[in-house]
């Protein structure tokens, strides 16, 4: 079929009715083809909030989160299959890859060898950006041992966990130092060293840490970013009365939206832990309002952070935002919202 016959509207039409990887494949066809996709796709492409390189997956893959795996956008593969399925090639960015239907899912699969990994993550980067546009958010999952590439919107999302032994804070140090700020980090931590105050480990805008000694205290006094999980094999209530009384305070986590610490003791009494962390509370014939946001970090559930519905809520003193507090399976979650006290109430029913 000659897409080109037919009048814009039912070219459109067709597009809009193909998977994005068809029409990734499409517009290496030609120049005009790729321009005719982009012009047609502006909304759908518009509505793609993130594209994620996962790495540490096998096959590599390419893909818009929180879609069926039917929808990646590309695979990625360093070990090549001689299959019915014969390899052709394309160029990209300026770059000839070698490029097969995978079997399962009939999605572009691209074969690069391992020496060319740095190469090949460069010119689809930079085809995407020119493809699907600069506002859409890029990230990079792998792991930091691996190679991590240095491109332009592109936020890195990086696991740091042990193969053998303590984790060694040292050398992740170093590499965080000589790194951007992370998107997202995903640790685990069993040594009672920390890093330096200083540090870009406290800087991450999300984290999933694995804590397998108390260093809650020490992880929440510098934490600088917006989103934090935190697993733990134990931790102390008054590390919890420290953190409230310096976000209520303003003293800091400023830029903090949503805080789960998971391991709930069992002697806990929930009631009068809240109201030591000196909460407010909503009458309970009310509903109060749900808090819920998009996940910064991936923990291999849904797209949004768990939600909290709490008749519990406490209220920073510098500007009057209202953060909601609840004990609930077994953790302790904390969520921000972007409203005063008075924008808040209005919301329960």
């Amino acid at each position: 079929m000659k897409l080109s016959i037919f009048p814009y509207v039912v070219q459109s039409e067709i597009l809009d009715n193909l998977k994005i990887s068809d029409l990734l494949l499409l517009s290496f066809v030609s120049k005009n083809m790729k321009k005719l996709i982009k012009s047609s796709q502006i909304e759908r492409f518009k509505s793609i909030r993130q594209i994620e390189y996962r790495l540490h997956d096998y096959p590599g893959r390419v893909h818009i989160p929180f879609t069926r795996k039917s929808d990646n956008i590309i695979e990625l593969t360093d070990c090549r299959e001689e299959t019915k399925n014969d390899y052709f090639q394309l160029n990209v960015a300026g770059k000839t890859m070698d490029f097969r239907l995978s079997n399962q899912y009939q999605n572009p699969e691209t074969y690069f060898h391992p020496c060319d990994k740095e190469s090949v993550i460069e010119a689809m980067h930079y085809y995407f950006l020119d493809f699907f546009g600069d506002t859409v958010e890029y990230l990079y999952r792998d792991d930091y041992k691996k190679f991590v590439p240095r491109l332009p919107k592109l936020s890195l999302c990086l696991s740091f966990w042990p193969d053998i032994g303590t984790t060694n804070i040292t050398n992740i140090e170093h590499f965080l130092a000589s790194s951007p700020v992370l998107k997202q980090i995903d640790m685990s931590l069993d040594t009672p060293e920390m890093f330096s105050p200083e540090s870009k480990f406290y800087q991450a805008e999300s984290v999933i840490l694995t804590l397998y000694i108390n260093t809650v205290p020490i992880y929440l006094r510098r934490f600088q970013g917006r989103q934090a999980l935190l697993k733990c094999n134990t931790w102390d209530i008054l590390d919890l009365l420290e953190f409230m009384k310096r976000w209520k305070s303003g003293e800091g986590f400023r830029k903090l939206e949503y805080l789960n610490i998971g391991k709930i003791p069992n002697d806990i009494h929930r009631n009068e832990f809240l109201n030591a962390l000196g909460v407010q509370h909503i009458d309970e014939s009310k509903t109060p309002p749900t808090h819920t946001l998009p996940k910064l970090f991936y923990d291999g559930g849904g797209p949004n952070t768990d939600p909290i519905i709490s008749h519990s809520y406490v209220v920073r003193e510098t500007d009057n935002r209202v953060a909601s507090v609840s004990i609930q399976y077994k953790s302790f979650c904390f969520g921000v919202w972007d409203k005063t006290e008075e924008e808040f109430l209005r919301m329960v029913v």
